[in-house]
């Protein structure tokens, strides 16, 4: 599912490490994630150093972690699969 870029939470890397950007103005290379849990965990997996060019350390994967935990659990596949409107009879 793709969202608007307003609708997204920016991680960015900079030059003190990686950091999570809710205003989405700080300098730097970034990425951008939907707002549940699902997507930042998989996002740690690998494609996040990917994306931002870098390799996380302890502490930043630690942080980002701990900030996916206060994020909603469902996750966008839950969204996908939410039952479908039918549409008017013509």
């Amino acid at each position: 599912m793709v969202l608007p870029k307003r609708q997204l939470i920016r991680l960015v890397r900079t030059s003190d490490g990686v950091k999570i950007d809710p205003s989405g103005k700080m300098a730097g290379r970034g990425a951008y994630l939907h707002d549940n849990q699902s997507c930042w965990h998989k996002a740690l997996k690998g494609a996040l150093a990917n994306a931002l060019k870098t390799e996380l350390t302890i502490e930043e994967r630690e942080r980002i972690a701990t900030y996916a935990s206060t994020l909603q659990e469902n996750s966008m596949s839950d969204i996908n699969q939410a039952p479908k409107q039918e549409k008017p009879a013509m």
